[in-house]
């Protein structure tokens, strides 16, 4: 319940997503969405710095006088201040004072990333130490469909937040090498049966889920016809005695 009403607000299409001190990847993610959903030149703007109207001369870029600025200028200008507020209203106030100093959307978002995420250094050693979960990743004894896909999918969106790239074929070779001996004919018949370069991880999941249930299905209909046979068995001795 916490956490819902942490999230919960800021979850509007017309606000952006509320950031207090947790999960900051998660925050993050659905900033860049709502951020982008509101104009691409904004999220520019946070991303490679604010655009600063200049001239030419003599062989020298010199900054324009706000006087000086075309209207085309004066709008691309404006997304930093836009990324500003947005970014600002955001964040609780122990986050806003923590970055209410920094000049540009940049200096911003730079400054929560390294706070929260670490320095390039950090970075790389916990890509390093979620590659080597990656490469060992595997089905737990007793673990659902579900379960391995909600640990799954948390490894990679990590991981690719932390620049690593992952084509369809192979994490879908990796889902199915994951799994247990008990999975091995499905995986064959996917495997001969499916072009494993375009199937979504989405989609291979939802396929082993569906042969889960289906299993399950089975198995609770063999139990109960083996409860049936028992019965008949025993009341056919009591019969016979």
């Amino acid at each position: 319940m916490v956490e819902k009403l942490r999230f919960g607000d800021g979850a509007s299409i017309n606000k952006p997503p509320f950031f207090c001190g947790l999960n900051y990847q998660f925050w993050k993610v659905r900033m860049k969405i709502f951020v982008e959903s509101l104009d691409k030149g904004i999220w520019d703007a946070i991303e490679n710095g604010p655009f600063i109207p200049k001239f030419e001369k003599e062989c020298a870029s010199i900054e324009k006088s706000w006087s000086q600025w075309t209207d085309a200028e004066n709008k691309k200008a404006k997304f930093d201040c836009i990324a500003k507020n947005i970014i600002t209203s955001g964040l609780n106030s122990d986050e806003f004072f923590r970055i209410s100093q920094c000049a540009s959307a940049k200096e911003m978002w730079d400054t929560l990333e390294v706070t929260h995420e670490g320095t390039n250094d950090v970075k790389r050693a916990r890509k390093h130490n979620l590659i080597q979960e990656y490469e060992m990743f595997r089905m737990l004894k007793g673990e659902s469909i579900v379960e391995v896909q909600k640990r799954f999918t948390h490894i990679v969106n990590h991981l690719m937040c932390l620049g690593k790239v992952f084509d369809k074929e192979e994490l879908n070779i990796k889902i199915l090498k994951c799994l247990d001996r008990s999975w091995q004919p499905k995986v064959t018949a996917i495997s001969e049966s499916k072009d494993l370069t375009s199937l979504t991880t989405t989609s291979l999941f939802g396929k082993l889920t569906e042969h889960e249930l289906e299993m399950n299905r089975l198995n609770v209909q063999e139990s109960e016809d083996k409860q049936v046979t028992n019965i008949v068995l025993k009341a056919s001795k009591n019969k016979n005695k």
